[in-house]
């Protein structure tokens, strides 16, 4: 791999892409995503950042049917997105801080998401335990008008939750779809969470929605506005896919060159991560879609701003059985004595705790840190007392930069995570790209986010909207069975050639019902399960190299699969799937032995996964 060139500051500071880590230049053929780019060089829009808010965006620009191509410097959903709570939520806690308006949107785009990605988004029981009645009654009209926290942080008692539960309630009146809270008092409360800490007072539970699959649902909101572009008339006409995206493949400068056939539009300089070739690339108008990196990308574009001041938020992954059991299936989200609100979240037979919230430094790798872990085993200790949480029982651990605007002085915590659409146009006399900057935006909100987007960028082509994405099924949701009655008659009708339950329940899980595609493809020939898991088998291995954009090893284990996240990468499991990815991907010896490498850096270091293989 080569090393990466002076001047290149785009996109979240990835370890596949740093020198001491990536494997050299693939000897493979050019990647046909890249290649449906260089062969016609222009789209009408360039998004730029391939997190959910830019493929969403992507998505519902094809669909209105705009020209519209997309470039993301690292993996899709590798950033923020890909290190979220993995929750799609209202933000019970943005009250305080009087977004009434991002509230309101985020419930209903909550309740939208599990009706139109039910393969992924699901509802969530939440539990807030309560220790006081009265407590913070005062001190929260100063929080609100204030937005900082004055002295020692006064804990939230039942009177203010309550109040907070039934203005939140009162947001999913229209198309709601989860019950109303509850109030419960010290005997019940203990009666459902008897691991609770003793004093508790009150236990608060209502609905939100959780996504365990957040990277395979960017991947599904991805190839949705592939499909669009594929159907476009421009496509159909023999033109090539009006829609166009590809991973590592990163913008390292601009001009104000115009595109020579119209006159419009500028010039920007693309870069292939993984063989080091470049080209030019132009576009009208160009979506800075690179979250907390929003910043850099636009002063390698020559338009400096200073739009953006992330905090860092981590989170481990544990095998505590106790923990999990002391959930009783439900997250457990609550005030910790900081007045931060945190979390515990069964996912599976795993639990989640999160998250922090601290300015982050933009140099320096995101990772989760000692002090960090420290703050998590005291949260957990704090409402369960009794259960024992050692280093020993983490998995897996993740942390990234929300893209927050600049706060300066406001204390993280009460940091806006609203959005706002920053527009630069060239001069009136002058030629180049308009340059659309998205500062802010959070998971549960992205497609009416993409859809504000959207529109600003239909007005500026003079376009008007042709169809709304507000009850269009995302991927693998179409279809996808509505009960667990309808999930059994589905697992039923596509068991077969040595595929069991077990095995075509994780295809349904992994993707919705476009496992009927995968199933398809792996009916096709012969096919057997890997030594190292029973989750994945040789053919559907191929089938992501395929249909997926893989570059690397470690794109299967962390955003293909979630078995990085669960702690189940092996030594073997490492060299088995590095094997396998070689004849697709075309790796030789080499740079078969130095993906496995780079996988095993990547995982050690930012994410505390130790595994052991021996490099052939």
């Amino acid at each position: 791999m080569h090393a990466k060139p002076k001047g290149v500051v785009l996109g979240p500071k990835d370890p596949t892409v740093q020198p001491s880590a990536a494997p050299a230049p693939k000897p493979a053929a050019e990647r046909n995503s890249v290649h449906n780019l260089r062969l016609r060089p222009h789209a009408k829009v360039l998004v730029v950042g391939g997190g959910i808010n830019g493929v969403g965006t992507f998505r519902d620009l094809a669909l209105q049917g705009v020209d519209v191509a997309l470039v993301e410097r690292g993996d899709y959903c590798q950033g923020a997105s890909g290190a979220s709570s993995h929750m799609i939520h209202g933000g019970i806690r943005y009250l305080e801080n009087g977004e009434f308006r991002l509230v309101r949107e985020s419930v209903v785009e909550r309740n939208r998401l599990l009706r139109i990605a039910p393969h992924y988004v699901k509802p969530l029981q939440t539990t807030i335990p309560i220790f006081s009645t009265f407590s913070g009654i005062l001190s929260a009209p100063l929080r609100f008008l204030t937005h900082k926290q004055q002295g020692k942080p006064k804990e939230r008692g039942a009177f203010l939750i309550k109040l907070g539960l039934s203005l939140y309630d009162s947001f999913s009146r229209d198309g709601g779809s989860v019950p109303r809270h509850q109030f419960r008092g010290h005997k019940r409360a203990l009666a459902e969470l008897p691991d609770l800490r003793p004093d508790v007072k009150y236990a608060a539970t209502y609905f939100d929605a959780s996504v365990h699959n957040p990277e395979r649902l960017t991947l599904d909101v991805l190839q949705d506005g592939e499909k669009a572009g594929q159907s476009a008339p421009g496509a159909a006409a023999g033109q090539g896919s009006s829609a166009r995206a590809s991973n590592y493949l990163s913008l390292q400068s601009m001009t104000s060159r115009p595109n020579p056939g119209t006159g419009k539009g500028g010039t920007v300089r693309l870069r292939d991560e993984l063989t080091g070739e470049e080209f030019d690339f132009t576009a009208d108008v160009i979506v800075n879609t690179t979250g907390a990196w929003v910043d850099l990308t636009n002063e390698a574009m020559g338009t400096a701003s200073r739009f953006m001041g992330g905090t860092k938020g981590s989170h481990i992954v544990l095998d505590s059985p106790e923990l999990l059991a002391a959930c009783r299936g439900r997250e457990i989200f609550f005030e910790h004595t900081d007045g931060r609100i945190v979390l515990i979240y069964p996912m599976g037979d795993r639990v989640l705790v999160g998250t922090t919230d601290v300015d982050a430094d933009m140099s320096q790798d995101s990772v989760c840190t000692d002090e960090e872990i420290d703050y998590f085993f005291d949260l957990v200790g704090h409402v369960f007392p009794k259960i024992p949480v050692t280093r020993n029982q983490i998995v897996y651990t993740f942390s990234g930069v929300r893209p927050l605007p600049r706060h300066d002085a406001t204390q993280p915590g009460f940091v806006s995570r609203d959005y706002r659409i920053e527009t630069r146009r060239p001069a009136p006399t002058g030629t180049g790209a308009v340059v659309l900057s998205l500062v802010g935006g959070k998971w549960t909100t992205f497609r009416a986010l993409a859809e504000h987007l959207t529109n600003d960028v239909l007005a500026e082509l003079g376009m008007h909207r042709k169809i709304s994405t507000a009850q269009l099924p995302i991927g693998g949701g179409a279809g996808f069975p509505a009960d667990d009655a309808g999930v059994q008659r589905w697992l039923k009708a596509h068991m077969g050639r040595g595929r069991d339950a077990d095995r075509t329940a994780g295809l349904l899980t992994r993707y919705g019902t476009r496992a009927e595609a995968v199933i398809e493809y792996l009916d096709a020939g012969p096919d057997r399960l890997l030594h190292s898991t029973r989750e994945l088998s040789v053919r559907e291995l191929e089938f992501m190299a395929a249909h997926e954009q893989v570059g690397h090893l470690v794109d299967v284990l962390i955003r293909r699969t979630s078995l990085a996240f669960r702690g189940l990468v092996t030594g073997e499991l490492l060299n088995e799937v590095a094997e396998v990815m070689s004849g697709p991907l075309q790796w030789d010896a080499a740079a078969r032995s130095a993906e496995i490498s780079h996988a095993q850096e990547v995982l050690q270091r930012l994410h505390r996964v130790e595994t052991h293989s021996l490099v052939a």
